[in-house]
């Protein structure tokens, strides 16, 4: 059975909504527990959500699940600090992990059955990532194998893994997330989320 964990980047400050995205209230939870949830259903191990910017208040909203929370001290650095802090906790704690999915917390329509085929789709591919394609782009959530993980952790300031997507092009594969476009920057984000529910 494959080993694969997933890194869940919880970091940031929501400058541009003014308030916690991670703690949005979505289907009877916070944002954030949706898609620690659809992890944990998906029977992902470890599932480690990276916190930063409001610690406290989401590793409270996180308490009692099956999950590891690490803080980032250099949240601030941009996405590459909280994905190398991330892999890092997971090769301390299952460093035979085959493969990793890097998941951000505001995508809303993430799901179990998402996160299954990107793991399955790696399995039958061959490939070394596998990405999710939506608005003409390959994007999170992504599935890096450990082919991967030493170009991961060496990534640094504002730089995501898609530039490991636009380096190994021969080596990736994608599954279609419709809604995959749909996040949360802004108010008006969210609410335009709240009225479809």
């Amino acid at each position: 059975m494959s080993k694969t964990g997933i890194i869940i980047l919880a970091a940031g400050n929501s400058s541009r909504l003014g308030r916690p995205k991670q703690l949005l209230p979505y289907r009877g939870k916070t944002l954030l527990t949706h898609t620690t949830t659809e992890a944990i259903n998906a029977g992902l191990h470890p599932v480690v959500a990276v916190t930063g910017a409001f610690h406290a208040e989401v590793g409270a909203a996180l308490g009692g699940q099956p999950l590891s929370i690490v803080f980032n001290p250099v949240w601030q650095e941009g996405m590459a600090s909280g994905i190398v802090i991330g892999l890092s906790s997971i090769l301390s704690s299952q460093p035979d992990v085959d493969a990793v999915i890097i998941a951000v917390c505001d995508q809303p329509f993430i799901s179990s059955a998402l996160l299954l085929e990107l793991v399955n789709t790696q399995k039958t591919s061959g490939k070394g990532i596998v990405g999710c394609v939506y608005a003409n782009s390959v994007g999170t959530p992504v599935l890096f194998s450990r082919h991967y993980f030493e170009e991961l952790v060496s990534l640094s300031g504002s730089e995501g893994a898609k530039k490991l997507l636009k380096q190994h092009p021969d080596d990736l594969a994608s599954v279609a997330f419709p809604n995959g476009h749909i996040d949360i920057d802004t108010e008006e984000d969210a609410q335009s989320l709240f009225s479809k529910l």
